[in-house]
Formats: C-alpha cells, sequence, structure tokens
C-alpha cells in the first residue's frame, strides 16, 4: 500500500475518533495537529525510543505552556509505516491500530501517564 494510501485510511481514522469523542474533549483533540511520517527520524528517537514506535506526542501538555520560545508545538506523530508493519499489511488492523495510537498520543497531550493509559486501556 502507497504512503498516500495509508494517509487517506489514517486520516479518515483520526477524524472518526475525533468525533466519538465528548464534546470537551473533542474541541482540545481538533487543536492539536496530526502529522504522518513513513518512519520516526533519528533525531525524534534519539536514545529514549526504539525505531518501531507507531506515535509519538511532542511539546508541552495541554494547559501546561512552559513560557520557552524554543517549544516544539504539540503535536501527534503517527508513523505509517511502523503502523502498517505492526498490522502485519491487514487494512482493518491498520485502522484499528491508528485509532488505539492516536487516543494514547491524545492523552499525552490531555496530560495523561502511562498509568493513566494503561487505566484507560489505552497502553
Amino acid at each position: 500500500m502507497t504512503f498516500a494510501q495509508l494517509k487517506a485510511i489514517a486520516d479518515h481514522e483520526v477524524a472518526t475518533t475525533r468525533d466519538e469523542l465528548p464534546d470537551e474533549l473533542r474541541a482540545l483533540a481538533e487543536r492539536i495537529p496530526v502529522l504522518h511520517h513513513d518512519q520516526p527520524a533519528a533525531e525524534i528517537l534519539g536514545d529514549s525510543f526504539e525505531p518501531d514506535i507507531l506515535g509519538m506526542f511532542v511539546g508541552p501538555p495541554h494547559g501546561e505552556a512552559t513560557g520557552d520560545a524554543n517549544d516544539v508545538p504539540a503535536q501527534i506523530m503517527l508513523f505509517l509505516g511502523n503502523l502498517w508493519e505492526f498490522a502485519e499489511a491487514d487494512p482493518q488492523i491498520f485502522a484499528d491500530e491508528v485509532h488505539i495510537t492516536y487516543l494514547h498520543e491524545l492523552g499525552h497531550y490531555f496530560g495523561w501517564d502511562e498509568d493513566d493509559l494503561a487505566a484507560r486501556e489505552l497502553d
């Protein structure tokens, strides 16, 4: 499947997932951009992340502006090539994983830590 096809599926899944959120969370979710990459770049990974990560939230969580002009704006990155590999090239599993990964990263934007995400079955 081409990157453009994967992006179309991911865009649809993210939009559908946002539509299913409660109003107050949907409004927050609509503010944060979702960027699509095939794989994470080396500078994103650093020493902290494995190359097969599915998604990443960067920037300050909602309501926690640091005031540093060098901060990266809050954004969610989805790594579509990694998601496609994880789904073993199954379009439905890919869509399901985009849904889960988007919610997981959105949870980080809301300020939820890994324990909070696990409690909501988003780990």
